[in-house]
């Protein structure tokens, strides 16, 4: 088996097709010419395979979607706009008006969003389920779909997927998962019964914070339901962006080694520091779901968040203010570190949220960790000041 950081460097480069240029050219293309009309029938006969249209993808785009099916270890990938729509696409490929989701608690904002909005409007029911709890009894008859985000967003619990997809496969149920957060490194989830894998290749496969861009990764049982979803919609990525993710892949193991080198730094100051009340890390012990993630995942991101002891808007808007590094803004996984504020609460239903101090999430970024470290306690400084 070929280690992952050699896999980064090799797929999706086919040099001597190429008059031995080392990265794939930037394809961009709309019209696709054939030399006979046998030629063009055939295309029709396979729709999507090679290239056809370039709506259907360039020679830059499979390039980039083999490189991260080899990675995540599934069948083949399909790139789309943003992570989001790779979300949505998913869902609406398995689920159709009568069917019901189970979806997990702790997901990303926006998916749950899109569930409470536009499937509901197509009459799909969903329910929220613990990441920690057994699904099955949660299962009916219309189930057609459970949705695993591991580690949650925000919060980081970790599930045990071998065992969610275990319960799904008995009951003829697909499994899709958001990996965005193992950007397909640390993680492998058809190794672990897992039948899609997502990913929001914004965040560490670009790395680079100038890329909106969403992965599929299929089975071979769901890949062509994956790929005609997408594919009727009118789904296009750019073939230039496709480029800029290919080159963003390329450095991924080295940047997110950098990354949980320094979170993990970060996390163990802040557990020491006082007026925090609690740090939420999936490689701490006290994180739910921990020993999955010591079971099933070879390491960590630029991701952690802490809750401080309570304090008032004005002391939260002290601390976020001043920053001096770690800039206030969404998304994660680029070379630059960032905070934000959170309140999980709100935005969940099968589970509570235990603390009532203020939450930050941090993405800690590829500066020096001492400094970023020096900002976070000048910042905390400026919070415990205004109370």
């Amino acid at each position: 088996m070929t280690a992952k950081d050699t896999l980064l460097v090799q797929v999706g480069r086919e040099p001597h097709a190429n008059h031995g240029v080392v990265n794939p050219p930037v394809y961009r293309a709309s019209t696709i010419l054939y030399p006979t009309l046998a030629d063009y029938e055939e295309a029709d006969r396979t729709p999507f395979s090679g290239t056809r249209y370039g709506r259907r993808g360039t020679p830059t785009t499979f390039a980039l979607e083999e490189a991260v099916a080899r990675l995540e270890g599934g069948y083949r990938s399909v790139a789309v706009p943003s992570g989001l729509a790779a979300i949505t696409l998913t869902l609406m490929a398995f689920l159709k008006a009568g069917d019901h989701l189970l979806m997990v608690d702790t997901v990303y904002g926006p998916t749950r969003r899109f569930c409470d909005t536009v499937l509901k409007g197509f009459e799909v029911e969903t329910t929220y389920y613990d990441p920690l709890a057994d699904v099955a009894p949660l299962i009916r008859a219309n189930t057609k779909l459970i949705f695993l985000e591991s580690p949650g967003s925000l919060t980081f619990e970790v599930q045990d997927v071998a065992a969610v997809t275990a319960v799904a496969r008995v009951r003829g149920i697909v499994s899709a998962i958001d990996n965005t957060w193992s950007a397909g490194l640390f993680f492998s989830p058809f190794e672990h019964g897992i039948d899609v894998s997502i990913q929001a290749a914004t965040k560490y496969i670009v790395g680079h914070s100038d890329v909106m861009m969403g992965l599929i990764t299929a089975n071979e049982a769901t890949w062509l339901r994956v790929k005609r979803a997408t594919a009727f919609v009118g789904t296009a990525v750019s073939p230039d962006d496709c480029y800029l993710a290919l080159r963003g892949l390329r450095t991924l193991s080295v940047r997110l080694a950098r990354h949980q080198e320094t979170a993990l730094a970060i996390a163990r100051w802040l557990a020491r520091r006082a007026g925090i009340v609690h740090v939420r890390h999936p490689a701490f012990a006290d994180c739910p779901g921990h020993a999955f993630w010591r079971r099933d995942f070879t390491g960590s991101n630029g991701l952690v968040s802490f809750v401080t002891e309570p304090a008032s808007r004005e002391g939260v808007a002290a601390l976020l203010d001043g920053m001096r590094l770690f800039g206030l803004g969404a998304s994660w996984g680029g070379y630059e570190s960032l905070i934000i504020p959170f309140d999980p609460q709100p935005v969940r239903t099968a589970t509570r949220w235990p603390y009532e101090g203020p939450c930050f999430r941090l993405h800690c970024g590829l500066e020096d960790a001492d400094e970023l470290i020096e900002d976070l306690d000048e910042g905390l400084k400026r919070l415990q000041a205004r109370g």
